[in-house]
């Protein structure tokens, strides 16, 4: 966000009453912690800087006192190899995952049918690369 977005962002926030502008506000900052360090994929970047990101957003979540952020900061803690193993190497799961979410749907789909046989092969003809709009190369 540019900095001419950004000041009258904030100063709506800390124009409310501060219950609800400095909590929003931290969220906020954390959301874009979290942002900067996942920007970091596919740039091939050192030890230093992903480990400056990552203090950064600890940090923030730690010095907010936000119970939503914690947990968040705890959820980053846990899952830390998978987020360090995208950062270095840019490779996700999400073409597994996109698999694996037709496969739910067409046998959420099919549920009731009798013939096991057919929800399988529904299945198999859903996850093919042509039904996802890949064409064979010959």
């Amino acid at each position: 966000m540019h900095g001419s977005q950004l000041d009258p962002m904030v100063d709506d926030l800390m124009a409310l009453p501060r219950r609800i502008g400095v909590p929003i506000l931290a969220a906020w900052n954390a959301k874009e912690d979290l942002l900067d360090l996942l920007a970091l994929a596919r740039a091939h970047p050192d030890r230093t800087a992903i480990t400056d990101r990552l203090f950064r957003f600890y940090d923030r979540c730690a010095a907010s006192g936000l119970p939503e952020l914690e947990r968040l900061a705890s959820t980053v803690e846990t899952w830390w190899p998978e987020i360090l193993a995208f950062i270095q190497t840019g490779i996700t799961n999400a073409g597994s995952e996109g698999t694996n979410r037709v496969i739910k749907t067409v046998a959420r789909d099919a549920y009731g049918f009798r013939n096991p046989e057919n929800q399988r092969l529904r299945t198999r003809c859903a996850t093919t690369r042509r039904s996802r709009g890949f064409l064979d190369p010959a």
